[in-house]
């Protein structure tokens, strides 16, 4: 990861939880830096930038309007981002991940890549990926936690990617689902003081 903007300085980080935070297609970090001040303070959080340029911004694989990808890339982005966390990992009591759009694609994937190594994820007006390579993969010894939040009327993720993430988060995670009407595809403060009591429940008490 050549750009990450971190909440707390480098020597106020150890002994914290982390919170990696994942962007959607198409922008970049500092969508998810704006995040910081509306989250428990007691995290470290970390924005990271993905690697692929898209047009003036960034996405961590390529994407059409129906979510079809090149799995090859997803797993080079997501091996790229697990080998990152691993190497800041040890100053940190536990590592949660926050994902927006196609971040939640990716921090979903992570997850079930490496189901012993997150705390706990947040999925933020995106989608789990429909494949059947990762499908074989899933098994969790205990259920993870899993927030979920959306719009219903969100016209960014397709009503068959929206069953598919819906169906997969209810059979394998420990899920709270929240959803946000006239948010679109978005964030609200509304939803970050539901991440934060998450996040306050599942990894700080």
């Amino acid at each position: 990861m050549e750009t990450v903007v971190w909440s707390k300085p480098k020597d106020q980080r150890a002994g914290t939880p982390l919170l990696v935070m994942m962007h959607g297609y198409g922008t970049d970090e500092s969508r998810m830096v704006r995040l910081f001040d509306y989250l428990p303070s007691e995290f470290t959080f970390a924005a990271l930038r993905a690697p692929m340029a898209i047009g003036d911004h960034y996405g961590w694989f390529l994407l059409d309007y129906f979510l079809v990808n090149d799995f090859a890339d997803v797993i080079s982005a997501t091996n790229a981002v697990h080998a990152w966390v691993n190497s800041v990992r040890e100053q940190h009591t536990s590592v949660s991940l926050m994902g927006y759009s196609q971040g939640m694609a990716m921090a979903s994937t992570l997850l079930r890549l490496h189901p012993q190594a997150y705390t706990s994820v947040v999925g933020l007006s995106g989608f789990v990926l429909n494949n059947e390579l990762l499908e074989l993969t899933d098994s969790f010894d205990a259920k993870p936690p899993f927030f979920w939040g959306r719009d219903k009327a969100d016209l960014v993720i397709n009503e068959d990617a929206v069953a598919y993430t819906a169906d997969w988060l209810e059979k394998n995670t420990l899920l709270t689902s929240r959803t946000y009407p006239g948010m679109g595809h978005a964030m609200s403060r509304a939803e970050m003081v539901d991440v934060s009591a998450f996040l306050r429940h599942y990894v700080l008490r």
